[in-house]
């Protein structure tokens, strides 16, 4: 058989197209690497560790998860929107990332829609009010209500930490301010890791922190928990109210709660998202991952990748009105 020149032709453009098919279905031919925008120690990074190993075993390359903090999860969610989208590069994304910075940051380092696919859910948080022990004795502080009488008594005087600017934890504070009057000076680290150091060590006073990353220090006593943020309370402490249901008047709707999900690169291929999500989905309905995220007050999802988008953007829209109504913006 003669190759004519658009045999040729055509060979050469269907290349591209044969070689990516060929990409996709080998996918993972090397490590993926899982970026967490936070710190060691707080629930995204808590979340991915616990995923990680599942993917690599089913995948059969090593899910690598490699922390790149700052500026709110900005500078690792940036990183990843800025990577090839070619499957090996993953973010675990928050709330934070994806529905409140694009509200609260002016100038954001990517667009949260634009360049990222929405892979999937991997779970809903309540976030939890503690105070350290010893700032509770200090000044009286032993309920929700105690708090609000603290701080409008002494104004600036009590602090909050946060995994940092524009996280759920930082506008779950923010938010409370709000609705009751009151201040607390806001100290920002890069992660839950690193704040709640910082708050049991007693160098700051209280946090409205994931429940996950919050919850041992809690069963130890090394933090008090006042009330969590969610509409309800949480299964993992039944015995803890919410903000709500003992805040009185003053805190009637309040809820903010936090979630975190897989996202990769605009451009990775659909395939490659959607075995990632099924196998996320398979791993997080496993009776020991459910049992053990459910204990730290994670509730595992693995939605499909059209309903993480519609979910992103209902998020998103809340937000914004929650950081509207704050008046939180960072510079």
């Amino acid at each position: 058989m003669t190759l004519t020149r658009r045999h040729l032709i055509t060979a050469a453009a269907l290349s591209p197209l044969l070689s990516q098919a060929q990409a996709q279905a080998t996918w993972p031919t090397k490590p993926v690497r899982m970026v967490v925008p936070f710190a060691a120690g707080g629930t995204t990074d808590i979340l991915a560790r616990a995923l990680a190993p599942e993917l690599q075993r089913v995948f059969g390359q090593p899910f690598v998860v490699d922390n790149k903090p700052g500026a709110g999860g900005n500078n690792g969610a940036a990183e990843v929107a800025k990577a090839p989208g070619d499957g090996y590069t993953l973010l675990m994304g928050t709330v934070g990332t994806h529905a409140i910075n694009p509200s609260l940051y002016p100038k954001m380092p990517y667009d949260a829609v634009k360049d990222f696919v929405p892979v999937t859910l991997v779970a809903g948080v309540p976030n939890v009010l503690v105070i350290n022990p010893a700032s509770a004795a200090r000044y009286n502080v032993n309920s929700v209500a105690d708090l609000v009488k603290a701080l409008k008594a002494n104004p600036g005087r009590l602090n909050m930490a946060s995994s940092g600017n524009g996280t759920s934890i930082h506008l779950a504070g923010e938010l409370f301010k709000t609705m009751t009057g009151t201040f607390m000076v806001h100290l920002p680290y890069r992660g839950s890791g690193p704040a709640l150091i910082d708050l049991i060590g007693g160098n700051v006073d209280l946090m409205f922190d994931n429940l996950p990353s919050a919850m041992p220090h809690i069963k130890s006593g090394r933090l008090k928990a006042l009330a969590v943020t969610s509409g309800a309370r949480s299964g993992a402490l039944p015995e803890v109210p919410t903000v709500e249901e003992v805040g009185g008047p003053l805190l009637k709707g309040y809820e903010a709660s936090s979630w975190f999900g897989l996202l990769a690169p605009a451009g990775t291929p659909a395939d490659v998202v959607s075995r990632v999500q099924q196998e996320t989905a398979k791993a997080l309905a496993l009776p020991a991952m459910k049992e053990r995220l459910l204990a730290q007050g994670a509730i595992p999802s693995g939605m499909s990748p059209a309903d993480f988008v519609r979910f992103i953007a209902a998020e998103t829209a809340k937000w914004a009105r929650v950081v509207k109504a704050s008046g939180a913006k960072i510079d």
